[in-house]
């Protein structure tokens, strides 16, 4: 088993919330500068880390989307797919939603690029565009152009593991909210965990991916598999996984089940917990190494 030699480094994941949160106007599907301005900064982040980088394109309405991407070991058949998106919902900073996952992801990225880690399998760390409304649940996601492009293209998926949402807690308790009440007597009432969002039928690979973050005891991991990937179960870019047919989880801090600035001007850089995020990275990283 690959061991984490590195912990994620909190005052790195606080400058790329800091720098994504800053772009104005917000990085929101009108926005098309704002949108560039963010992937050129991942994809730079990404190129200084030593990784191959590349990016896929798409249109919509005329205008030039795109995914970045970076792969460890590319000579690999195998591949594991790390994502998060990269845009906002309306006029707001995103820090929660989804800066925190784009941090996580880029420190991910760097960790695995330094460690080296003697791998059978490829991984690609791909950041989305157009996850948020108006393009969510339609094909124009770059989740949904990224997953079907590896099912039209017959690439053998060992899964995919998708950051959302993995920077607000709380330590006050009854500060976790729930749908309902049979939830609420599964899991804890305060809302400082994570959570590893599959699917029953999925149950596998959702069970290894939440046993292996669970085992590095750097943070309160739970987990909850769906029966179908409708409603809670599917609200982020790993829905397209599933529709394709690939293993994929979420990792998200519960998003406005917990955190009340959900897709609000509220959701800045100074409500999160960058302890916690470095903590979430650590955990997933965890996973990432030994599939």
């Amino acid at each position: 088993m690959n061991s984490i030699n590195q912990n994620a480094d909190s005052a790195r994941l606080y400058k790329h919330v800091e720098f994504l949160t800053s772009i104005n106007p917000p990085r929101n599907s009108e926005n098309i500068a704002s949108l560039n301005q963010a992937a050129n900064y991942i994809e730079r982040e990404l190129r200084e880390y030593g990784l191959s980088t590349g990016e896929q394109k798409w249109k919509v309405g005329g205008e030039e989307f795109r995914n970045v991407i970076a792969s460890y070991n590319p000579e690999k058949p195998g591949r594991l797919i790390v994502g998060a998106h990269y845009d906002v919902c309306g006029d707001q900073p995103g820090a929660d939603d989804n800066a925190s996952a784009v941090a996580g992801l880029l420190e991910t990225a760097r960790l695995v690029a330094m460690k080296k880690p003697d791998l059978d399998y490829r991984i690609d760390f791909v950041a989305y565009n157009l996850e948020e409304p108006p393009h969510f649940s339609t094909s124009e996601m770059g989740s949904y152009v990224h997953a079907k492009s590896l099912k039209d293209q017959q690439v053998p998926v060992i899964g995919m593991i998708c950051y959302e949402m993995i920077g607000y807690f709380s330590d006050k308790p009854r500060s976790q909210g729930f749908p309902s009440d049979e939830l609420a007597a599964k899991y804890p009432n305060t809302g400082n965990f994570i959570i590893v969002v599959g699917l029953e039928q999925q149950k596998e690979f959702s069970e290894r991916v939440y046993s292996l973050m669970k085992a590095t005891n750097a943070l309160d991991v739970q987990k909850i598999n769906f029966p179908s990937p409708v409603g809670l179960a599917g609200l982020s870019d790993h829905k397209n996984y599933w529709l394709f047919g690939f293993p994929a989880v979420m990792i998200n801090d519960t998003s406005f089940l917990r955190n009340p600035n959900y897709h609000k001007t509220s959701d800045t850089i100074g409500t999160l917990n960058f302890t916690k995020i470095a903590a979430v990275v650590d955990a997933s990283l965890n996973a990432i190494l030994n599939f």
